[in-house]
């Protein structure tokens, strides 16, 4: 059976603002090509007090894109430059990758997704990048979205540069916050000429890699890009037929 990868998903409001859970086909289409089965995990009041429910099926959890993370969770008062934040989106995606990471669940962090999983494991955030003094680098590209348009350098010996087979990749870039201090187990394995860390990953899990960029946007141009979508997905096969066999 193909893996069963949990998506988290933003929260938006539609007609007559009813809210609702809203997931971009890019980050789906890619886990389906990968070889897995997205299921969106479901924000909301019900999906949050209870959040292992949802790894208890999974084999997988990838962290998507979208708004800020609400600084209060790395013991920081809110800066001048801060975006939107969903307190809701938050406090379920925290728990998740804390849970995941316990399980030793295949995780995979995509742009808000890799802070998320930084701040989880204990580090920190720039708030904002402007205005805290980091803008070397158009972090907001405003070329195509599948368009790489700024170089990274992949850290060697990683199991990035391992996926991507690559010393250095172009990649697209849609941030105003990024990772300051990496939390403790987590090692950087990429970094951009301004020196923002780009990707990083765990030394302690079986996989959980965390990239500042948007692959899903990047996959059926790029074929490295898509690398990183089957190694997740591999990983996650792996693990359910490890305890399948036990």
């Amino acid at each position: 059976m193909k893996p069963w990868i949990g998506v988290t998903a933003s929260m938006q409001t539609g007609n007559g603002d009813l809210p609702g859970t809203w997931v971009a086909t890019e980050y789906t289409d890619a886990i389906l090509a990968a070889g897995g089965v997205p299921a969106i995990v479901p924000l909301g009041e019900a999906a949050s007090q209870n959040p292992g429910q949802w790894l208890e099926r999974l084999d997988g959890l990838m962290l998507t894109g979208g708004v800020d993370v609400d600084p209060a969770y790395f013991g920081e008062d809110p800066a001048r430059g801060l975006g939107e934040v969903c307190p809701e989106r938050d406090a379920l995606e925290l728990a998740l990758v804390e849970a995941a990471l316990l399980r030793d669940l295949p995780v995979l962090a995509i742009c808000r997704g890799m802070q998320v999983l930084n701040v989880a494991a204990g580090g920190t955030l720039y708030q904002d990048l402007s205005t805290q003094g980091k803008n070397a680098l158009q972090h907001r590209q405003r070329a195509p979205r599948w368009h790489g348009s700024h170089r990274v350098e992949i850290v060697p010996g990683t199991r990035l540069a391992e996926i991507l087979g690559r010393s250095e990749a172009r990649v697209n870039s849609f941030h105003h916050q990024a990772v300051r201090d990496v939390a403790p187990g987590m090692r950087v394995a990429a970094k951009s000429s301004d020196g923002l860390v780009e990707a990083m990953e765990s030394r302690r899990h079986r996989f959980a890699v965390a990239v500042q960029w948007h692959p899903e946007h990047m996959w059926r141009k790029d074929p490295a890009q898509m690398r990183l979508f089957e190694a997740f997905v591999q990983a996650a096969a792996d693990g359910r037929e490890s305890e399948a066999g036990e």
